[in-house]
């Protein structure tokens, strides 16, 4: 029988340019190996939570060049702690009870990682936020 780590595990893509070293950072570790591959495996997750945030804050979003598209993206992340609470959940909701206790050792550097990579997965998708892509 299977367990739930390794099920989690099983699910993930394989990321090649998300390489681990030895002189890497256990945080930069841990960026790799774990919230990189959590973030792409909940990709579409994370894109259906944002139309929706869209969808409670009057579809502003659709109305904006793309500039200030990118830059909504980055705001609504940033400023707003129960969307910004959602998305950590929809992360840390994947992992193993191992990468949780590596998590809780160091939440604040590794939130600010996760935010990013979120920032950076939601920007670089834009084209699929279009309603018609919903």
């Amino acid at each position: 029988m299977e367990t739930r780590d390794s099920i989690l595990i099983g699910m993930r893509p394989e990321i090649p340019s998300a390489r681990l070293n030895p002189h890497m950072t256990s945080d930069e570790c841990f960026q790799n190996s774990t919230l990189r591959p959590v973030t792409l495996l909940q990709n579409d997750l994370l894109l259906a939570a944002f139309r929706n945030y869209v969808v409670k804050h009057k579809n502003v979003f659709y109305d904006l060049n793309l500039e200030k598209r990118l830059d909504y993206i980055e705001n609504a992340i940033q400023k707003d702690m129960k969307f910004r609470n959602s998305l950590k959940g929809i992360i840390i909701g994947q992992f193993t009870l191992k990468e949780f206790d590596t998590y809780v050792q160091n939440s604040s550097a590794l939130n600010k990682r996760m935010m990013d990579i979120v920032k950076e997965r939601l920007k670089s998708n834009i084209l699929l936020l279009e309603p018609e892509y919903a």
